[in-house]
């Protein structure tokens, strides 16, 4: 459809940003005249000239955000239009050239004796700001001087190319060739790919893999040159700073103590016997004598799906959401016609699924709706980060607002284990019982297991760099083919072409990111459980984390929650959960 043919009720309001392009030009020539932060350098030596500062970075970055989510949006309505695409850039340069301007605000803080940042700590008048000023005093051994923080942001455009380079090779020069798919021959894209491994169709699902890796073969060099770049950047970084590794500089920023990676590690190995079991049901399931990397996609489940309108399917995702309570419920029904969705797929709207918040603005979710079990769980996923995104900007101070990456996968997974769950206690259907099962285990074969395998990659290559050994296709492709076969076991066929998987993962050029999504399903099994058991103690709590933004380490709030990572328990839970959806499937017949 054309965007104009959509009801309005069905698309986001983003008139509630700005109410036209003019109003946006004029807030970002104002937010120009706001960038300018040279009056506060050499100053910041007192509480006085501190909150000056921090309160003016606070009004810029309220109304730069505010600048750039209308241009994000409006962009993403339709990609093909460039004036969106011109205002993105626009605003992008802009908040890039102010964090290189206020590259001094850092070291002179660090700067300042020991006893001084404690006492700026516990000041009344900064106590929005005490969180940030803790980080500060942290960060003191690890911050440069002026002129060699200024270098360093400057810098980071340019140590950025490996990314550049990993993202023209994959999306626009990678040589993947025609398919015939549907009768038709068709160019293999990674959309199309993915549905092909989706599909029951096993011989087009081997064509299409072959394909596939086929043409990650013919610039494997080149990709593992880009990714070696990307890997130097960090040990550039590491060494310009003074940190012990490049893991150790990641959980820094994110200020997470380097325990709960390694429990997190340790604890998913420990559990890849359920891994095997798994895919030796699988193996068994779809009656397979040998069983391929390309047989781990489609469901073990036929014909299951919950073909429902979006006004049912929301519906439904409220019903699986009840035990969050009424004020939850409130907020998110409201959601719906308040102007948060866009719905429906339209001519040049960009692809996929995302939730996005900034301060000063309700959150926005944009979906492409289709009638599959899958996009219902999608609402719930998105809108469980709307709604994180909801009470964290209402209930916090602008310093506090914006959640750390670390937790932000857990109020989504929440609601989708939520609805999983609803969904399986309220179904007589066997078959779609199955489903959701299979829908649920591979949930976590590939948030938890996958995602806890590309971690170890990551921190094995780096080890490898920074002590002293080149990166290059065949150390690459050796280590993660041995990851593969330790992960899935032998009820699978390792072949040559998933030895260069990491190839194609673009995650990997966000250093230690991957992680955060294992950390994540494990704490939302967790506190989802508890919700359900402990009822409306168990909601206060969780509540309570959804507003505190990033008040305080993301570790800490989580144990707020419920999901204590510095612990075994909730890596255990959650495979407890695994091997019980693998029991009850097997039960099930």
């Amino acid at each position: 459809m054309e965007r104009k043919e959509i009801p309005e009720r069905y698309r986001w309001k983003v008139s509630d940003v700005f109410e036209s392009d003019e109003a946006w030009e004029a807030a970002f020539a104002a937010l120009e005249k706001k960038a300018d932060f040279s009056r506060f350098r050499g100053t910041l030596k007192d509480a006085d000239s501190i909150l000056a500062y921090f309160e003016a970075d606070a009004a810029f970055g309220t109304a730069a955000m505010r600048v750039y989510l209308y241009a994000y949006m409006k962009h993403d309505e339709d990609v093909r239009d460039t004036k969106y695409g011109s205002y993105l850039a626009k605003i992008s340069s802009l908040i890039m050239a102010t964090g290189a301007e206020t590259a001094f605000v850092t070291p002179e803080l660090t700067a300042l004796p020991e006893e001084t940042l404690s006492a700026l700590i516990a000041d009344p008048h900064l106590k929005d700001y005490d969180y940030i000023l803790s980080r500060v005093r942290a960060s003191k051994k690890y911050t440069l001087s002026e002129r060699e923080e200024t270098l360093l942001a400057q810098a980071g455009d340019a140590l950025e190319v490996s990314g550049d380079v990993f993202e023209m090779l994959d999306n626009a020069e990678l040589d993947l060739p025609e398919i015939e798919y549907e009768g038709e021959k068709v160019r293999l894209t990674h959309g199309l790919y993915g549905m092909i491994m989706s599909g029951r169709d096993r011989e087009k699902r081997k064509e299409a893999y072959e394909l596939y890796y086929a043409a990650y073969r013919k610039i494997l060099n080149t990709l593992a040159t880009a990714y070696y770049g990307n890997v130097k950047r960090d040990i550039f970084y590491k060494n310009a700073r003074g940190y012990k590794s490049c893991l150790d500089m990641a959980l820094f920023e994110e200020d997470v103590d380097e325990s709960v990676y390694k429990r997190l590690v340790r604890c998913v190995d420990e559990a890849t016997p359920l891994m095997h079991r798994y895919m030796r049901l699988r193996k068994k399931e779809l009656g397979l004598d040998e069983m391929r990397m390309y047989d781990l996609h489609p469901s073990m489940v036929e014909a299951a799906d919950l073909r429902l309108e979006y006004d049912e399917a929301f519906e439904l995702v409220k019903k699986g959401l009840a035990p969050l309570g009424e004020e939850y419920l409130s907020v998110f029904s409201a959601a719906k016609d308040a102007g948060w969705i866009d719905v429906y797929e339209s001519d040049g709207k960009r692809n996929g699924a995302y939730a996005i918040g900034v301060f000063g603005c309700h959150p926005f979710v944009m979906l492409n709706y289709q009638k599959t079990t899958s996009e219902i769980f999608t609402i719930a996923h998105e809108m469980g980060h709307a709604m994180h995104s909801h009470y964290s900007l209402t209930s916090c101070p602008f310093p506090k607002a914006e959640y750390k990456i670390f937790v932000a996968e857990v109020a989504s997974t929440v609601n989708e284990v939520l609805l999983l769950k609803y969904l399986l206690h309220t179904t007589d259907d066997k078959n779609l019982k199955k489903y959701l099962l299979n829908y649920f285990m591979d949930m976590i074969r590939t948030t938890l297991f996958r995602q806890t395998q590309f971690a170890e990659f990551e921190e094995r290559a780096h080890e490898m760099a920074e002590g002293g050994e080149p990166l290059n296709k065949d150390n690459l492709s050796a280590l993660y083919l041995e990851l593969n076969k330790k992960y899935y076991g032998d009820a699978v066929v390792h072949d040559d072409n998933i030895a260069f998987e990491w190839a194609r993962v673009p995650h990997f050029y966000r250093s230690f990111y991957v992680y955060k999504y294992a950390t994540g399903i494990t704490s939302a099994i967790c506190i989802a459980n508890r919700i359900l058991k402990e009822g409306e103690p168990a909601v206060k709590n969780y509540l309570a984390f959804l507003k505190s933004g990033s008040s305080t380490d993301p570790v800490s709030l989580l144990k707020l929650a419920g999901a204590d990572l510095t612990t075994d328990a909730p890596f255990r839970a959650a495979m407890a959960e695994f091997e019980g959806a693998l029991d009850e499937f097997s039960a099930l017949g």
